[in-house]
């Protein structure tokens, strides 16, 4: 069974990402279509690129690369839940995607985005990056609105129609994923 990763893009207190991405979680696994996990950038707690040679090179010195690099690694594909901010995604996300290289080839990602205008900026700018990463970003895309999405700007309540949104999302991520599977082995 593949193995897709939900990837908390914020760490900031009181951030919303959590919550949408259980949200994520909860309706993945209901699916029985593959194994999904959380990955929480929290729990990994990243410096700004302190590893001494490029992550290219494939060498990491310091045992927080090489935990996130074994955790990325063993993942077929990736659920990007981002919030916008200045139109871009987070900085903790860009450097922890920027931290690794070839763990990412090759695998398929869904872009979760939420803010004022559903956070449309930020998975577009974050499309850019996984591309040069080598990972194949899906059509489908959930667009979460702050002020319909969420309760006074922080309760998570989506709206209906975001399930059938989700749907089209991990069908697409969980196909691709399957496709790329091969180019790995």
């Amino acid at each position: 069974m593949i193995k897709i990763g939900i990837i908390v893009g914020s760490t900031r207190p009181g951030r919303n990402g959590e919550a949408v991405a259980r949200w994520v979680h909860d309706h993945a696994v209901r699916r029985g279509d593959a194994h999904y996990e959380l990955v929480d950038l929290k729990d990994y707690d990243l410096p700004h690129l302190d590893e001494p040679l490029a992550a290219a090179t494939g060498v990491y010195e310091h045992p927080h690369t090489k935990r996130w690099s074994d955790t990325i690694a063993g993942l077929d594909g990736f659920i990007f839940v981002t919030p916008e901010y200045n139109y871009s995604t987070t900085g903790v996300l860009k450097t922890a995607i920027d931290f690794l290289f070839t763990e990412w080839h090759d695998k398929a990602a869904g872009v979760v985005g939420y803010g004022v205008s559903g956070g449309v900026r930020a998975a577009e700018h974050l499309r850019q990056v996984l591309g040069q990463v080598k990972v194949a970003d899906v059509q489908a895309a959930v667009e979460l609105l702050m002020h319909t999405d969420f309760e006074d700007f922080t309760t998570f309540k989506p709206v209906a129609h975001q399930e059938n949104i989700l749907s089209n999302l991990l069908d697409q991520v969980v196909s691709w994923s399957k496709a790329l599977r091969p180019l790995r082995m």
